[in-house]
């Protein structure tokens, strides 16, 4: 007979970042990938974004494996359905210290954003949920609101953000029963938010990043 037990171990995180922190920074964005990517790759879409004021931090999941048979490209996850509890707890204070870092080095007056791509959306607002990040922005994008969740405890947390759900038109994981059923999540929760569609599939492009921080200096 066999018994589980089990203990806090320190991990060695890696993000990838553009920009310089300092205190000309007013906009701050942390932008979570998606399942089986890196955040190496990740984060080269954001260079249209930089321009001085701002910083862009791209977490790493903390778990990564290798995305066919035993060798070659390596992918890394948020979380998996073991031990998922654990995981999200993990990632939570994982993200929340890297926001905690840079927070006082840049400007007073910042706006901070927390983007997630596909798996990386879910992240953020279970994020959200555990720590109740102090930022302005969540964008949810090509991602579904984790529906296993009861914000309405927190109505009050969520209703001084900007919440931007975002996806293309011909995004290959999203059908339109999945459209709905997210809405109809976001309204159950009586989470305020903007829906919004570009012209494209499952992928993160830069002239959508440009418009969706246009208003954002």
């Amino acid at each position: 007979m066999y018994t589980h037990h089990k203990f806090k171990v320190e991990r060695t995180a890696h993000y990838h970042t553009i920009g310089e922190a300092n205190p000309e920074v007013t906009r701050l964005i942390i932008a979570c990938h998606g399942q089986g990517q890196r955040s190496q790759y990740f984060i080269r879409r954001f260079d249209v974004l930089d321009d001085g004021k701002t910083f862009v931090i791209a977490p790493e999941a903390l778990s990564r494996y290798y995305l066919k048979s035993f060798g070659g490209e390596v992918g890394a996850s948020w979380m998996t359905s073991a031990e998922r509890l654990d995981e999200i707890a993990d990632y939570a204070n994982y993200l929340q210290q890297l926001l905690e870092h840079y927070r006082p080095l840049v400007n007073e007056q910042v706006k901070i954003t927390l983007l997630g791509f596909s798996q990386g959306g879910a992240t953020i607002f279970r994020w959200a949920m555990e720590k109740f990040p102090a930022v302005d922005r969540f964008i949810l994008f090509a991602s579904m609101l984790p529906e296993d969740l009861d914000y309405r405890p927190y109505q009050e947390y969520f209703d001084t953000k900007k919440i931007t759900w975002l996806y293309g038109t011909s995004d290959q994981f999203l059908n339109d029963q999945r459209l709905a059923f997210n809405r109809s999540v976001f309204k159950k929760n009586n989470i305020q938010y903007e829906e919004k569609t570009f012209d494209g599939k499952h992928e993160v492009r830069r002239d959508v990043l440009q418009e969706l921080f246009a208003d954002q200096v």
